[in-house]
């Protein structure tokens, strides 16, 4: 399947041949958790446990204007009552500032980044990229024009297409030259950029399997294409469907996608499982907590998942 994507300390290589399978859940903690996050909870978890792989927690909050207080919390009360148990602490990108540091002065010391002076206003102004965000021109690329200051800092990106084997999704390609340009690695406001992070993080933490949806495939080639540059291993990628609404929006909190309700968790739960193609059996939101997670563990298919870009929520959950 082809598609339109067509110090500083060393961080550690992942080898998928040698390590145990090590996923992830990540969320952002801009509102509580809601059914479109509860299926990549679910499916990167299955997945792990599946595996007998372990399964790590991390809170995507490098974007800290985004954070909203007190969310991060709430959505691990939420997880803890539908039965969901990671290994070792708890995340925040907040707090890992360093190692994002850390990654950005190898790029800079390698030549791998450039200092841009353009403001939001004048790149959208360009050719829009395949993901409907406007493809930077280059601008600043060899050099910021006569009397313009740095604003954020962009990774050179060579022509050619970056490909990776989607295990649900199948090959997917994209030329980040033509389709996204040199893209943002710390942004003007200071922040690093979450695709730094998550490379910076994923490394650091020995990940070997991200499961996530696929809402966040058009970004896989930048990531690998960071995880290059930064002469680091790459995972192994499964893109789960994503949950949109009648109109074809991804549930999110700016399409006012409703909260799960965790005082029924089975009832949510069994919903995710017949999102996934699990086949759940008919009594299984009747059925305790640990009986419910001992069936999906059992049996989960990866062949069952639909292999779709996104499909429709249920209305009820």
């Amino acid at each position: 399947m082809a598609g339109t994507l067509r110090y500083y300390p060393a961080m550690p290589k992942i080898d998928q041949a040698m390590q145990r399978y090590r996923g992830r859940f990540a969320p952002s903690p801009s509102g509580p958790l809601h059914f479109g996050s509860l299926v990549a909870a679910v499916g990167s978890y299955l997945d792990a446990r599946a595996s007998g792989g372990e399964w790590l927690l991390r809170m995507e909050d490098v974007d800290e204007p985004r954070s909203v207080p007190g969310a991060a919390d709430a959505i691990l009360r939420t997880l803890e009552r539908l039965g969901f148990a990671w290994d070792g602490e708890v995340v925040h990108q907040s707090r890992r500032k360093s190692l994002y540091l850390a990654a950005f002065e190898r790029l800079r010391i390698a030549g791998a980044v450039f200092a841009c002076a353009c403001t939001r206003r004048e790149v959208a102004d360009s050719a829009l990229g395949s993901d409907g965000v406007p493809r930077y021109p280059g601008t600043c690329r060899n050099g910021l024009p006569q009397g313009r200051e740095a604003r954020a800092w962009r990774l050179k990106v060579e022509p050619g297409e970056v490909c990776f084997e989607d295990a649900l999704q199948g090959r997917l390609c994209q030329d980040l030259a033509a389709e996204v340009g040199d893209f943002i690695v710390l942004r003007a406001d200071g922040y690093f950029a979450y695709q730094l992070a998550v490379v910076a993080d994923d490394a650091e933490q020995g990940i070997s399997h991200v499961v996530r949806g696929a809402d966040l495939i058009d970004s896989t080639p930048r990531q690998i294409c960071l995880q290059r540059h930064l002469g680091l291993g790459q995972p192994a990628y499964l893109h789960l469907p994503a949950a949109v609404n009648a109109a074809g929006e991804k549930l999110s909190k700016q399409t006012r996608a409703k909260p799960i309700d965790d005082g029924r968790p089975q009832t949510a739960l069994t919903a995710v499982l017949t999102f996934l193609g699990q086949q759940p059996p008919a009594d299984l939101p009747d059925a305790g907590l640990d009986e419910l997670w001992r069936w999906a563990i059992t049996n989960w298919k990866r062949g069952s998942l639909p292999r779709c870009r996104s499909a429709e929520a249920p209305t009820a959950y």
